[in-house]
Parts: structure tokens; C-alpha cells; sequence
């Protein structure tokens, strides 16, 4: 008897849960391997299936903003990652953010609880052989000996930058006298603990800042290395000018405390409003823990309680988790993988996440459920799909699949990770000036596009999915 087809599926992350549970959800079995908690990384704190290493907010609600309109198009795809964190969504303004615990236990019980899905914890150190459907969703903390079989693989030498998550700290220990509850121009709720600085205390606070002695970096001298743009450590943005920490994630502007006085007065806005403001999001729903928006680090921690510790509000801050910084991996996607997120060179072998080259946890879901979705198709003796370039999801797939895609979008002749936003989708029919207006005719189009590739493909039922 002829055996019933099977996918494997490397790494329980953001994208491998996701392709895992498209595939058991198409009646294919899967064996998803998570080496943890058997062999750590260095950035993961547990050994829960997807969990947030970094930041706890997957960007902007708003499906006019281009995080947003992702988060849109894979409710529509029935993702089950994004159900599980608008299940466990704790106040932010107007993102997403999630009880991180929660939010990966619960997504952990439900794959390990599928009839279809067997979780192995163990490490797999080589690709499995060319006749097994597999899915790639290492991420970018892929272990030293699956990514040395990867390189002999693709022939290609391994891409890497530096990546880096903000520290945690209790609501306790935040000094109210100072801080105060609001959202940036007070749209939405108050979410955001805000820790004002004038001008004094701002110039202190980034002497030391970039002063503070850093912890030594694994596997490559601080010479050698690359920052994502996206996600520069605090001391290092602090080191371009000493203003540019007040551009960034210490901008002021649109924040204000009613103990200041009226905000409608002009002369006492003058006067009272803050020269900086450090802002903290809320990690859990009980607001028992909050992490520092922006301070990704990679100071020692006796440093980051020292001069973290100088920001206005914070001067007893009791530390939960010290920011951290870690080496990412991911491949030279372009010359690879096609956009069905299949290598070239092996049909049976899918990228998905950050591995690809995408940035961000939305995307990383989006890989994950398009890899899954084409394995199942594959496992079944189905052509694979590819999603419309006019979706947020089909163009970041066709960024990491198509070389004058990234080359067009980056101008780089080197290969960088990019977030979703809208710069990677086609011109609009007839060009529209007005920004906000623009995107929201790219939103438009998308789920329209989203809507019709549901009607035209899993009407076909050629997927025993839940969509």
C-alpha cells in the first residue's frame, strides 16, 4: 500500500504554526519539528510554539496602514496565528499587540492537540532527503548545523544583520507622579505609559546613552556588523546626532499630560510641552508588564539598569527581561526560491518567514501560510498557487522571489530583509497625491483581489480547508 503523503515542517515559530495548521487543516499529515526547549537560542525565553522574541505588537491596526492591511488579508485566509493575537490582543493604541504568554500557549495547545500534527522536539540538523515535502521556517535564529547544510545546499554564502528586543519592565515599578497614561494625539485609548523629558534631562540621558559599554557580540566583531534599519539598537540611533532619538521613538509630538495645563492653550503648550517622551506598551492584559518602545539594546544589563533607569518615571524600574541582541540568518531569496515559495532547484523544498527575507511577524504568518498552503496542494498532486502582486502578501512574496523586485524597491546590489508597506506594491491605475487617500485605494484593490482569489480557488474545494 501506497503510503499516505506527509510534510515536514522545521521550526514552531510565527511561520512554521501557520504552515503547520494550513496543511493538518487540508487533512495532510505533518511533523513539525521544534529543536527547543531540547537546544535554545539565543534570543527565545520558552519553548512555546511561536513565540514573540522581540516586540509584542505586530504594527497599526488600520487596514490603510500596509502591517494593517496584511493583518486584513490573512483574516480573510482564516490564519490562525492572527485569530489567536486578536484573541489575546492587549491594549496599544492603534496597533495590535499581544499577551505574549498567552498568546503563544494557545497556539502551541491547539497544534499539538491536532490529530494531523505530530510535534517532535528535537533539532533537525540536515534537510530531510529531496523525495519529502518540507517547509523551511527556521527563521533567523536557524541552528548553526542546519544553516551550514543549507549554505552547501544553495552553494550561496549565508546573509546576516544584527537584531535586537527592548527590555521589560513591571507597571509597579513605574512612578506615576511622572508618567502618565495617553496615545498619541489622544487617538483611541489611553495605552501608552509616556516618560517626559525636557531638555535637561534628554542631553544626559543620551550622553550616557552612548557612553554605556556594550555587550560583546557572538559570532562576528562589532565592526562586522549589519543593523537592520528597521530595528536599530537605541544607543546606536543615539550615536547619528543627538537629535535623532527625538525623530524616532522619543518624538514628542501629538503627547501631552492634562497636569501640564490646557493643551489648547498655545502659550502654555509652549511652555509645558516635553522636549522628549520615552513611551511603554503594555505586554500582558493585566498591565503588569510593560516593555520600553523603540529601546532595543545590546548593552550589558547592569548598563541598561543604570541609564535606563535615568528616564524620567523610571528611576525604580524593577527589570523583567534585559534587552538582547542576536545574529539573524536568512537567505539570498531572490536567486532561490519562486514565488509559490518553493526553491528552484527542488520543488518539494519551501522557505517561509523571516528565513525568506521578509521583516516583521505579520509577514513571517503570511510565508507561513502560503508555504503551508502549497505543500498541502503539492502533497495532494495539485499545482501550487501564487497570490496577485496587488496584495500586500503577493508582493512581499514577489520581493523575495524576483531579483528586479528587490533590486527596484532596495536600489542595493546587496539583498536586504523588508517589511511590508506599500512602496512594494504596483502604481495604482491613475496616481493619487494625497497619501492617506492613496493608500487607502491600495487597501481597496488588495482585498479585492483577497476576495476573488477565495471565490475562484477554494470554491474549487480543492482544499479541505476551514476558509
Amino acid at each position: 500500500m501506497k503510503e499516505d503523503p506527509s510534510v515536514i515542517v522545521i521550526g514552531a515559530g510565527l511561520a512554521g504554526s501557520e504552515a503547520a495548521w494550513q496543511i493538518a487543516s487540508a487533512g495532510i499529515k505533518v511533523n513539525l519539528f521544534e529543536m527547543r526547549p531540547k537546544k535554545k537560542s539565543p534570543a527565545h525565553h520558552s519553548s512555546a510554539f511561536a513565540e514573540l522574541v522581540c516586540s509584542n505588537s505586530f504594527g497599526a491596526l488600520s487596514s490603510d496602514r500596509a502591517a494593517g492591511l496584511l493583518h486584513e488579508e490573512l483574516r480573510k485566509l482564516n490564519s490562525i496565528v492572527i485569530s489567536k493575537a486578536d484573541k489575546h490582543s492587549v491594549p496599544a493604541g492603534g496597533a495590535l499587540a499581544v499577551d505574549r504568554s498567552q498568546f503563544s500557549q494557545s497556539i502551541t495547545n491547539e497544534l499539538s492537540s491536532h490529530p494531523l500534527i505530530n510535534v517532535l522536539r528535537e533539532e533537525c540538523p540536515r534537510l530531510p532527503q529531496a523525495n519529502q515535502i518540507t517547509i523551511l521556517a527556521t527563521g533567523p535564529l536557524t541552528s548553526e548545523s542546519l544553516a551550514e547544510d543549507i549554505q552547501e545546499f544553495t552553494g550561496r554564502k549565508e546573509c546576516h544583520f544584527f537584531d535586537a528586543a527592548s527590555p521589560i519592565i513591571t507597571g509597579e515599578s513605574i512612578d506615576f507622579s511622572t508618567a502618565f497614561l495617553a496615545s498619541r494625539y489622544d487617538k483611541g485609548d489611553a495605552d501608552y505609559v509616556n516618560c517626559p523629558m525636557d531638555k535637561g534631562s534628554y542631553l544626559k540621558f543620551h550622553s550616557e546613552l552612548i557612553k554605556a559599554e556594550q555587550a560583546q557580540l557572538k559570532d562576528f566583531e562589532k565592526e562586522s556588523a549589519l543593523f537592520f534599519e528597521g530595528c536599530l539598537p537605541i544607543e546606536q540611533l543615539a550615536r547619528r546626532g543627538i537629535e535623532t532619538m527625538r525623530y524616532g521613538p522619543l518624538k514628542p509630538i501629538g503627547l501631552w499630560d492634562p497636569r501640564w495645563g490646557d493643551v489648547n492653550d498655545k502659550s502654555v503648550r509652549i511652555l509645558k510641552r516635553a522636549h522628549a517622551v520615552v513611551q511603554l506598551r503594555q505586554e500582558d492584559r493585566a498591565g503588569q508588564l510593560w516593555n520600553l518602545v523603540g529601546f532595543q539594546t545590546n548593552l550589558k544589563w547592569g548598563e541598561q539598569k543604570r541609564v535606563f533607569r535615568m528616564i524620567p518615571g523610571l528611576s525604580k524600574a524593577e527589570f523583567i527581561r534585559f534587552g538582547v541582541m542576536h545574529r539573524n540568518t536568512f537567505l539570498e531569496s531572490p536567486k532561490l526560491i519562486e514565488p509559490s515559495l518553493q526553491f528552484t532547484n527542488r520543488k518539494t523544498l519551501f522557505a517561509a518567514g523571516q528565513l525568506t527575507g521578509t521583516e516583521g511577524y505579520a509577514a513571517a504568518i503570511a510565508g507561513g501560510w502560503l508555504a503551508g498552503t502549497n505543500a498541502a496542494l503539492l502533497a495532494k498532486g495539485l499545482n501550487t498557487i501564487t497570490l496577485p502582486s496587488s496584495t500586500m502578501i503577493g508582493a512581499l512574496t514577489n520581493f523575495v522571489s524576483n531579483s528586479q523586485a528587490s533590486s527596484r524597491v532596495q536600489n542595493k546590489k546587496n539583498f536586504q530583509p523588508m517589511p511590508a508597506n506599500f512602496g512594494l506594491l504596483p502604481e495604482l491605475d491613475n496616481r493619487i497625491n494625497n497619501k492617506r487617500e492613496r493608500y487607502k485605494k491600495y487597501r481597496d484593490r488588495s482585498l479585492e483581489q483577497i476576495n476573488k482569489f477565495k471565490e475562484s480557488f477554494f470554491e474549487t474545494k480543492s482544499l479541505t480547508t476551514t476558509i
